[in-house]
């Protein structure tokens, strides 16, 4: 009977799932090794208790049975809370579940690698947005060394597998322990986990089959970008290892603020000055734009704060022929400076009005009377 709770062992919850199981196991099996650890003889106890809490709680029928009875199987079951399913064999699994998947990844790091991506940020106007433009850029990034063609080897020299390693760029030792056998890999010191040796390297590039250069490119902005989009451009990042291929490069788009127009998706907006009369009355304006000048009617009676729309005058999409709206702002200037007659008629169009108009003072009529026309 069991005095110590495997979930709790674990550090699980007892809803785990068996991959939450999984992991909490490898993590403490990797802690509490005896090979590791410090304190060897606390160590190989607590790991027998982890391993005995796992043997129970990875298997559905023991963990239906441990939760049911709190022990691996009801009396007569014949249930083992020994440890006979770790033996030599038993410990293989151990090594395959902490190391099967590191194996793999050795044999992807000797193939061949693709380069990494790159990022480039760059800035346009929005009025290149608007039209769209094309940009030379200009950035650094890892080539493929055109002397050795990205062997790292030097014209004719040899790369032969490493001798250590025979070839697999890891190291693996067994030992054996009063639990059975123990396996432990690390990476070749010789070859740098590569698998291979290079017995004269390549002096463009140091043997590392990349150097990095200096490269222009020319990139094409399409008509109605917004700001933060971003442009792929493949195979035009770092060079790839071993003959993988290269990375991408993405360019990134930051509109600069316009001293006039504002944007808002494919919407453009701009504030105009009327004044008085025209609003009143109504007119016909040029009014500015994108794509230039055009021609706007304001109606009469228009107030400030009004905003008039020109269908179809906006930004284009870049997915088709769709294209935004352009937003005019109307703000009524009242003058600061008016002559007599301007005055005068304005004061008459308030009394018709039915307003009151303030009267002026001896002293301002008096310097009216002086004042040129």
């Amino acid at each position: 009977m069991p005095t110590t709770d495997y979930y709790d062992l674990l550090g699980v919850t007892r809803d785990a799932s068996p991959d939450d199981i999984k992991r909490a196991y490898r993590k403490l099996a990797r802690t509490h090794h005896p090979d590791v650890a410090q304190d060897k003889a606390n160590a190989e106890h607590h790991f027998k208790e982890i391993n005995e809490a796992y043997e129970v709680l990875s298997d559905p029928r023991k963990r239906a049975q441990y939760d049911r009875f709190g022990v691996a199987g009801a009396p007569g079951s014949g249930a083992d809370f020994g440890f006979g399913g770790f033996g030599p064999q038993g410990f293989g699994d151990i090594f395959d579940m902490f190391f099967g998947e590191a194996r793999g990844q050795q044999q992807r790091r000797n193939g061949p690698q693709r380069g990494s991506d790159l990022r480039y940020d760059l800035e346009i106007t929005l009025d290149e947005a608007f039209a769209g433009t094309t940009k030379e850029i200009s950035f650094s990034h890892l080539a493929q060394c055109e002397t050795c063609k990205g062997a790292g080897a030097a014209p004719g020299s040899l790369i032969v597998p490493c001798e250590r390693c025979g070839g697999s760029g890891i190291m693996r030792t067994v030992r054996q322990t009063p639990l059975g056998q123990f396996a432990t890999q690390s990476t070749c010191a010789s070859c740098g986990g590569e698998g291979n040796v290079i017995t004269n390297p390549c002096e463009t590039c140091g043997g590392r089959g990349r150097h990095e250069i200096e490269r222009k490119l020319t990139v094409k902005v399409p008509a109605g970008v917004d700001d933060g989009s971003r442009i792929r451009i493949g195979g035009n990042g770092e060079a790839g290892i071993r003959g993988g291929p290269a990375g991408d490069l993405s360019v990134y788009l930051n509109i600069a603020r316009h001293p006039l127009f504002r944007r808002d998706g494919l919407d453009t907006y701009v504030d105009i000055p009327l004044s008085f009369p025209q609003a009143t009355l109504g007119t016909t304006i040029e009014v500015p734009s994108l794509e230039g000048p055009l021609e706007l009617t304001i109606p009469a009676a228009t107030q400030t704060g009004t905003i008039l729309r020109m269908r179809g005058r906006g930004m284009p999409s870049v997915r088709g022929s769709q294209r935004g709206d352009h937003h005019v702002g109307v703000h009524i200037v009242v003058p600061t400076k008016m002559n007599k007659r301007q005055r005068e008629a304005l004061e008459e169009y308030a009394r018709a009005g039915g307003d009151v108009v303030e009267e002026k003072s001896f002293m301002d009529r008096v310097k009216d009377a002086f004042r040129p026309e």
